[in-house]
C-alpha cells in the first residue's frame, strides 16, 4: 500500500496542474490592417490577450524579434517600408516572470507587387441588421479568372471567395461577427498577381435580446407600480367610508365618522322657511 502522505500531495499537484491548464490564457494575433503586404507599405501586427501585465515577445520564423514589457493586454509592432525580407510566419508568446503562459498561432506575412486595382465591397441587406439575420457580403471585380478573400480586422483568418460565386453568406449573423471587413483578390494563372485591398465596410450587429428583455422587466415593474398605487386608492376610500379610527403607520389614529355622527346640511325646503 502506497503511503498516505505522498498520495495526497501528489493529488494536490495534479488539481493545480489542472487548474493552472484550465485557467491558461490564450493569445490571438492578426495584421492591422489585413491583407497582403504591397512592397513598400506598411503594417502592424498585433498581438491580443486577457492576461496580466507580462511581456509580450515576437517571432518570426522561429527566431525572436522584439520584446513589449508592460503591455497589459495589447502590443503592437509595426513594419514600415516592407521589403520581401518581412514575409514569414510570425507568432506571439506571452510571458510572466520569464515564464511563457501563451502561445498564438502561425500569421503568414505576404510581401508582393501590387498590380491590379482594388476591388468594391457590398454586403446586403445593409451595414446594419439584427442579430440572427442573414448577410450577404460581395466582392466585385473587373479582372477575369481571380478569387477573393474577405478579411475581418481583428481576425487571423480571411474567406476564400471563388470567381464563380464572388460572395460569401452569413445566414445567422451574431454579435461577433460585427466589425471592420475589406477584402482582396488575386489571379488563378501561373503568375500569381494581387489586387490592391478594397475600402472598408463597417457592418454593425444589433442584440435586441437583452433590450427586450429590459424593456419586459421595466413595464412588467410599472405595471406593478400601478396596481399598487391603484390599490392603495382603493383602501383610502374604503377608510373614509367606515366609522372606527384606523391605524396609521407609527401608531397614528385617523378618525373618521359615520354617517350618523356626520352633521345634516339643511335641505333647500328647510332654508327657505328660514
Amino acid at each position: 500500500m502506497l503511503p498516505v502522505t505522498p498520495v495526497l500531495a501528489f493529488g494536490a499537484w495534479l488539481v493545480a496542474q489542472s487548474k493552472t491548464t484550465l485557467s491558461a490564457p490564450t493569445i490571438s494575433i492578426f495584421l492591422k490592417p489585413p491583407g497582403v503586404i504591397p512592397l513598400g507599405g506598411s503594417t502592424t501586427i498585433c498581438c491580443s490577450c486577457q492576461c496580466g501585465n507580462g511581456n509580450f515577445v515576437l517571432y518570426k520564423d522561429g527566431h525572436q524579434l522584439h520584446t513589449l514589457e508592460d503591455s497589459g493586454s495589447k502590443a503592437e509592432f509595426s513594419i514600415f517600408n516592407a521589403t520581401y525580407k518581412d514575409r514569414g510566419t510570425y507568432n506571439c508568446h506571452y510571458l510572466e516572470g520569464g515564464t511563457v503562459l501563451a502561445r498564438s498561432d502561425g500569421l503568414d506575412v505576404i510581401v508582393t507587387g501590387i498590380r491590379l486595382p482594388g476591388p468594391d465591397l457590398s454586403v446586403l441587406p445593409g451595414h446594419e441588421v439584427t442579430a440572427g439575420a442573414q448577410v450577404i457580403f460581395h466582392c466585385t471585380t473587373t479582372h477575369p479568372s481571380t478569387g477573393c478573400f474577405l478579411y475581418l480586422e481583428g481576425q487571423i483568418r480571411a474567406e476564400l471567395l471563388s470567381r464563380e460565386q464572388d460572395d460569401y453568406n452569413f445566414s445567422h449573423m451574431q454579435k461577433g461577427h460585427g466589425g471592420r471587413y475589406s477584402c482582396q483578390c488575386f489571379t488563378r494563372n501561373a503568375s500569381t498577381e494581387w489586387s490592391a485591398v478594397s475600402k472598408t465596410l463597417d457592418l454593425v450587429v444589433r442584440d435586441y435580446t437583452l433590450c427586450n428583455a429590459l424593456r419586459l422587466a421595466l413595464g412588467a415593474g410599472l405595471l406593478l407600480l400601478l396596481g399598487l398605487i391603484a390599490a392603495e386608492a382603493t383602501r383610502s376610500r374604503r377608510c373614509c367610508r367606515g366609522g372606527t379610527a384606523r391605524p396609521l403607520p407609527g401608531g397614528i389614529a385617523a378618525l373618521t365618522l359615520t354617517s350618523a355622527e356626520t352633521p345634516e346640511l339643511p335641505s333647500r325646503a328647510a332654508r327657505g322657511h328660514e
